[in-house]
C-alpha cells in the first residue's frame, strides 16, 4: 500500500475536506433523528399507538448498526470516498418514497432500507481523516466531525417537531428532500478535491474479517461494546417516550414544545468536550461509575412529574450518558493495536444496536406503567451496565497483557 503520507491533504484542502464529512455528517444526523421527533404525528398519519411510532427509530438504528460493518470492509477495498458519496445521494432520492408510503409497515420497511445508507458517514468519516490529513489537523477535525454529529442530532429532532406542528405530512417530506439534497450537494463539492483518494488503496488485507474476529475475541473491547450499548439503549429511546409522556396529562405540550426535551442532549455535548481531562483526572472506572450514576439520577428525578425535575433528570442523564460514550470510545480506539477502524465499527454497531433493541424492550414496560415504567425498565438496564462494568473492570485487571500500557494508565 502506498505511503498515506503521499497523498496528505493539508491548509485549505483539508479544511474542505473536514467541513465536507461534518456537512455529510449532519445530512446522515438529521435524516436518522427527523422522525423521532416526528413520533406523535406519525402515529396519527398511520393509524397506530403512539409507543407502536417509536418502533420507527428502531428498526433504522438496527439496519444502520448491521450496515457499519459492511462499509468498513468495502471502504479498505474500494476507498472512502465513493461509497461515501454514492450513499449520500441515494440517500436523499430514497426520501421522495416518502411522498407514496401507504401505511405504517411500508414506512418501517423504507426505513430499515434508508438505515443501510446512513451507516455510510459514521463506518467511513473518522478513517477517511485519518488517511487523508496530518497529524497535526487530526486532532481539531475529529472535534468538528463530532460537533456536527452533535448539531445533525439536535436539529434533526428539533426540525422534526417543527414539522409535525406546523407542516403536513407532504410539505413535511418536501422540505426534508430539498435539505437533504442541499447537504449532500455541498458536501460533494467540498469533497472534490479528494478525487485522487480512492485511488491511493486497495488494502491488502489478508482475511477481510480477521479484525473482526480478533477484536470479538477480545473480552476487554467486548465489555467495552456492551457498556456503550446499554447506555444507548436506555439514552436514545428514553427521548423517545418522553415525548408521549409531555403530550398527555397534566402537562399538554404540543408537538413542537415536546421535542424541545432534546435540547438536554447539550449537556452531554458539553460533558463530552471534558471527558479526556476527566479521565486523566479521576481515572477511568471511577468516571465511568460517576456516569452511569448520573444517568440512574436523572431517571428518578423524573419520576417527580414536574417540568422543572424532567429537565433536570434528563440534563444528568445526557451528562452521563455522553461520558460514557466518550470514554468507551477512546478506549476502543487505545486498545485496539490492529484493525482500529474494525474495531470502532464494532463499536459503534453494538451502540446503535443498544438503541435499536430498548425501544422493543421498554415498550412493555410504556404501555403497563407508561412513563413510570419506561423509568422501573431504564433502571433494569442501568443496572446491568453497572455489573458490566464491574465485570469489565475485573477482567481488565486480570489480564493485563492483553491491554496496552496506555491503557493501564488511564483505568487506574
Amino acid at each position: 500500500m502506498a505511503d498515506s503520507q503521499t497523498y496528505s491533504l493539508s491548509g485549505t484542502d483539508g479544511q474542505r475536506l473536514i467541513y465536507g464529512l461534518s456537512l455529510a455528517s449532519v445530512a446522515i444526523f438529521i435524516n436518522l433523528y427527523l422522525t423521532q421527533g416526528m413520533l406523535p404525528m406519525l402515529a396519527e398519519r398511520f393509524d397506530v399507538s403512539a409507543g407502536h411510532s417509536t418502533l420507527v427509530v428502531s428498526v433504522t438504528s438496527f439496519s444502520l448498526a448491521l450496515s457499519l460493518l459492511g462499509y468498513a470492509l468495502l471502504s479498505d477495498r474500494i476507498g472512502r470516498r465513493r461509497p461515501l458519496i454514492a450513499s449520500l445521494w441515494l440517500l436523499a432520492l430514497s426520501n421522495l418514497l416518502l411522498f407514496w408510503v401507504p401505511d405504517f409497515d411500508a414506512l418501517l420497511w423504507l426505513r430499515l432500507g434508508q438505515g443501510m445508507l446512513l451507516a455510510s458517514v459514521p463506518a467511513i468519516a473518522m478513517a477517511y481523516l485519518k488517511d487523508r490529513l496530518p497529524p497535526v489537523m487530526l486532532m481539531t477535525a475529529a472535534a468538528l466531525y463530532i460537533a456536527a454529529n452533535s448539531f445533525g442530532g439536535i436539529a434533526g429532532r428539533l426540525l422534526g417537531g417543527v414539522m409535525a406542528q406546523y407542516l403536513d405530512w407532504n410539505q413535511a417530506v418536501l422540505l426534508l428532500t430539498v435539505l437533504t439534497l442541499l447537504l449532500v450537494a455541498s458536501a460533494q463539492w467540498l469533497l472534490g478535491i479528494d478525487r485522487g483518494a480512492d485511488k491511493r488503496h486497495v488494502r491488502q488485507g489478508q482475511g477481510a474479517l480477521g479484525g473482526f474476529v480478533l477484536h470479538l475475541g477480545n473480552p476487554y473491547l467486548r465489555g467495552l461494546y456492551l457498556l456503550g450499548g446499554l447506555a444507548f439503549m436506555v439514552m436514545v429511546n428514553q427521548f423517545s417516550f418522553i415525548q408521549l409522556h409531555l403530550m398527555a396529562e397534566p402537562f399538554g405540550w404540543n408537538r413542537f414544545q415536546a421535542t424541545l426535551i432534546f435540547l438536554c442532549y447539550l449537556s452531554g455535548t458539553l460533558s463530552s468536550g471534558q471527558s479526556a481531562r476527566l479521565m486523566n483526572k479521576l481515572g477511568t472506572v471511577p468516571l465511568l461509575i460517576l456516569s452511569i450514576g448520573l444517568m440512574a439520577l436523572g431517571s428518578v428525578l423524573t419520576l417527580a412529574n414536574t417540568e422543572l425535575a424532567i429537565c433536570l433528570g434528563f440534563l444528568c442523564s445526557a451528562c452521563g450518558f455522553f461520558l460514557i460514550h466518550a470514554c468507551c470510545n477512546s478506549l476502543v480506539a487505545l486498545g485496539a493495536e490492529q484493525h482500529r477502524a474494525k474495531a470502532t465499527a464494532l463499536y459503534l454497531c453494538s451502540y446503535y444496536l443498544g438503541a435499536a433493541l430498548g425501544g422493543p424492550f421498554l415498550m412493555p414496560f410504556w404501555q403497563t406503567w407508561h412513563w413510570q415504567g419506561v423509568v422501573a425498565g431504564s433502571l433494569l438496564l442501568i443496572a446491568a451496565n453497572a455489573l458490566a462494568l464491574w465485570r469489565w473492570q475485573h477482567l481488565a485487571k486480570s489480564r493485563q497483557l492483553d491491554t496496552p500500557v496506555s491503557l493501564r494508565r488511564c483505568r487506574n
